[in-house]
């Protein structure tokens, strides 16, 4: 059986891309807490793991020529309005900074996760290869 990175890697790829997009919507939301009629975004992780998997097996870029850019392909997420945890404050911005911070401490702890799982097959991989 031939080694792939799908095979390698699994769905951590994925996760990490996803994560990456949910951090950065996070952050958007926290910027924007004082701008007003500004709704907050989230992301339905599930939802767009199973996007990212479906749109990397649909999407298998090769190059045909050695002049080509090499080209990934990260499908996006879609995004959803969060429904308010708070009432409204009259200028119609739906963002909860608790709520927010708590997201991105939790979303980034996830990542970290991710990564140290990552690095734990490469480095298996690599010592494998290396005859350790």
């Amino acid at each position: 059986m031939a080694l792939t990175m799908d095979n390698l890697l699994g769905i951590q790829q994925h996760t990490l891309g996803v994560r990456t997009q949910r951090a950065e919507m996070i952050a958007n939301n926290i910027a924007n807490a004082d701008t007003p009629g500004y709704k907050a975004k989230g992301l339905d992780f599930q939802q767009a793991l199973q996007q990212a998997q479906r749109g990397m097996e649909n999407h298998k870029l090769t190059r045909t020529h050695e002049k080509h850019f090499n080209v990934e392909i990260s499908p996006a997420g879609q995004e959803k309005f969060r429904v308010p945890t708070q009432p409204d404050t009259g200028d119609g911005n739906t963002v909860d900074v608790q709520l927010e911070q708590n997201l991105y401490a939790q979303n980034a702890l996830e990542y970290e996760m991710t990564m140290n799982f990552l690095d734990g097959k490469i480095s298996g991989v690599k010592k494998a290869l290396s005859g350790q």
